[in-house]
């Protein structure tokens, strides 16, 4: 059954007359009859009863009709639903992230997504680094919060943000009494490190700083948390590399002392997806959101830095 015919049998239906009706339908008399016939044949019943003066439904027809305007009206708004979508006014991104990272950045995005976008649903994943990777690569996500390098080999990916990597300290360590300006990671190969678990993409970060300084980290305390890794250092445990966004500015017992590594090592936060996966407009759009609003950013991350 071709689509067009439901439009026909409609149109029939409405005008009680095939002339008329071949006339909306910018087709000839004999040509719509003859469908007509046809379709009747097909589904083996008369949907209509045909005299000398009028065309009257039967019942067949009747139910016909009646779904066939269903259907017929289902794909106008299918339609109208898909047009919105590719005008950016409805649609739906599903955006993984990193726990701790995205409660830094994800309160800036996603005002601002909201605010160009307002008909479009957003949905959080959060997990960490080697799950999120997983899930964007099966498609769980469409786009993803993350941090090079990436693990998985299916993965594609947009730059998104350069960060400087700190180092923390407890209070009473040798480089915050002498009030060091930096240290120099190859000076820290005696050093205790508190470190994020293995499947943590920072953690990846931190054990390359220090095997490209020539050591393998001694690691004394591990965390699934980078807010709680801060907190044990701040007691004592031992010194951790911190990304800058996630140092702590406010002043408790609990906060260690920050400084600047020699080199100015940072990592460098992307947007990752699926290759070959086509990403949505809306999918796209919030990858634009996301740049822009790291871009407007950029001056006032700089001057906390500094402060």
């Amino acid at each position: 059954m071709e689509f067009r015919l439901l439009h026909y049998v409609i149109q029939i239906a409405a005008e009680r007359n095939f002339s008329r009706a071949a006339e909306k339908l910018h087709i000839a008399q004999p040509s719509l009859s003859q469908q007509l016939s046809k379709l009747e044949k097909e589904l083996g019943v008369l949907l209509f009863k045909r005299t000398t003066n009028s065309v009257e439904l039967t019942h067949a027809g009747t139910v016909f009709v009646e779904k066939a305007q269903r259907i017929v009206d289902m794909t106008e708004q299918l339609r109208r639903e898909m047009e919105d979508i590719a005008d950016l006014r409805k649609g739906r991104v599903v955006v993984g992230t990193l726990p701790i990272t995205g409660s830094h950045i994800l309160p800036h995005v996603l005002p601002a997504f909201r605010e160009a976008y307002p008909d479009i649903e957003i949905a959080l994943v959060e997990e960490a680094s080697a799950t999120l990777e997983q899930l964007t690569a099966s498609g769980g996500t469409d786009v993803s919060l993350l941090t090079l390098p990436l693990v998985e080999p299916t993965l594609a990916y947009d730059p998104i943000l350069e960060e400087e990597i700190c180092l923390a300290v407890p209070r009473d360590h040798r480089l915050a009494a002498n009030g060091a300006a930096e240290a120099d990671v190859g000076a820290l190969a005696d050093e205790a490190f508190v470190m994020l678990k293995k499947g943590q993409g920072f953690r990846a970060i931190a054990v390359g700083l220090c095997r490209q300084a020539g050591f393998d980290p001694r690691v004394a305390v591990e965390s699934t948390n980078i807010e709680t890794v801060q907190s044990l250092v701040a007691a004592g445990m031992g010194i951790a590399f911190v990304p800058q966004m996630i140092t702590r500015r406010e002043h408790d017992g609990l906060q260690p002392v920050y400084l600047s590594l020699k080199g100015r090592p940072t990592r460098t936060l992307v947007i990752a997806y699926r290759k070959g996966r086509y990403l949505s407009n809306a999918a796209e759009a919030f990858i634009s959101t996301f740049r822009d609003t790291m871009r407007k950013l950029e001056p006032s991350r700089a001057e906390g830095a500094s402060s």
